[in-house]
């Protein structure tokens, strides 16, 4: 099995900044994407950003320009540096990596359980 443990998250003023982690642990023979995804109150889960093992990033156009995601092979870690937070991106961050935990296992995607992010005045 694969755990993935999120950190960083808190409250802080529209404008300000954030950086978000997430380690990999457990039986892993190799972690491919990782990620991050959101989910505010009410609304479906979404994502946020990825990250392929060859450095290849997707951004949601709504975080695009102010979100970097980053990621650290050998330590299965993954970084998410937040500048210029808004209101709306208020929500529960959700660490997200496929991973294979042996040469024949099958790619399993798991999540993490989620780091609080408020934005507020």
């Amino acid at each position: 099995q694969v755990q993935l443990v999120e950190s960083g998250g808190g409250l802080v003023q529209p404008g300000g900044s954030l950086r978000l982690s997430c380690k990999a642990s457990g039986t892993i023979f190799k972690v491919g994407t990782m990620g991050w995804y959101r989910q505010a109150p009410g609304k479906e889960r979404e994502l946020v950003a990825t990250i392929a093992r060859d450095g290849t990033m997707k951004y949601a156009e709504s975080v695009q320009g102010r979100f970097t995601i980053s990621r650290h092979n050998a330590e299965n870690t993954v970084d998410l540096q937040m500048n210029s937070l808004e209101p709306g991106d208020t929500a529960v961050y959700l660490c997200n990596a496929v991973a294979l935990t042996s040469m024949y296992s099958s790619i399993t995607q798991y999540w993490g359980q989620g780091t609080q992010v408020t934005v507020s005045s």
